[in-house]
């Protein structure tokens, strides 16, 4: 991991209590960034929440909301989550046409753009492009379903991306999003990576706010050593 950045923690509010939104986004108050996941149920087989739920979220917090779309064509509603308060706005590569241009389109917008990609989508394409965006996220789980098991295989491509940030100079994060836990977190940060989505291990844990720290502490050991 570049000595510029921290560990970054960004609690997935899908493993959280909806009926509670507000108490439980207070909860984790301690944290860096508030992950707020939006699938369609087309590009991934679950429907989760869209604009309305990210402006609650955004109207319950000081913290940036960072916004992964797992929506087919991103283009047509990625406005929507910009006005709806998105400090980043993530999108799949497989989802649309030209990712170049969305991420323009977004950063124009004066919001940071992301691309994420699946586990089996091959990282090589974008790494030319990487100075096009702020942020690449690295799925460690199938995207669809939150409470996965992490697989480690998909550090190889946090490796690939530490190598041509680092070589290039360049500012664009490396996160993470996937069966990230005490247990997994270690060796995702050892591998490269700023930023850490964290669902199931935070809302699940009876202290979410003190299970931020410990992430945070698990991943700062792991670059140290």
């Amino acid at each position: 991991m570049s000595e510029r950045t921290a560990p970054i923690i960004s609690p997935s509010i899908l493993a959280a209590d909806f009926s509670r939104l507000g108490e439980q986004i207070a909860a984790v108050s301690n944290a860096d960034w508030i992950h707020v996941d939006v699938m369609d149920g087309h590009f991934v087989p679950n429907l989760s929440f869209g604009a309305d739920i990210t402006a609650a979220a955004f109207r319950s917090t000081d913290l940036p909301l960072d916004v992964h779309l797992m929506i087919e064509h991103p283009e047509k509603w990625v406005d929507n989550y910009i006005k709806a308060g998105a400090s980043c706005v993530i999108f799949h590569v497989e989802a649309t046409e030209d990712p170049v241009a969305l991420a323009r389109h977004i950063r124009a917008a004066g919001v940071r753009a992301g691309f994420s990609l699946r586990p089996g989508t091959d990282i090589e394409p974008y790494l030319e492009v990487l100075d096009e965006f702020d942020l690449a996220l690295v799925m460690s789980v199938e995207p669809g379903f939150g409470g996965q098991s992490f697989m480690p295989d998909q550090l190889d491509k946090v490796r690939k991306l530490r190598d041509v940030i680092d070589s290039r100079g360049l500012s664009t994060l490396i996160e993470i999003d996937g069966g990230i836990s005490r247990e997994t977190i270690a060796s995702a940060a050892a591998a490269g990576t700023d930023a850490f989505v964290a669902g199931s291990a935070v809302f699940k844990a009876s202290d979410p706010g003190a299970e931020v720290d410990a992430l945070r502490e698990c991943a700062k050991d792991a670059v140290r050593g």
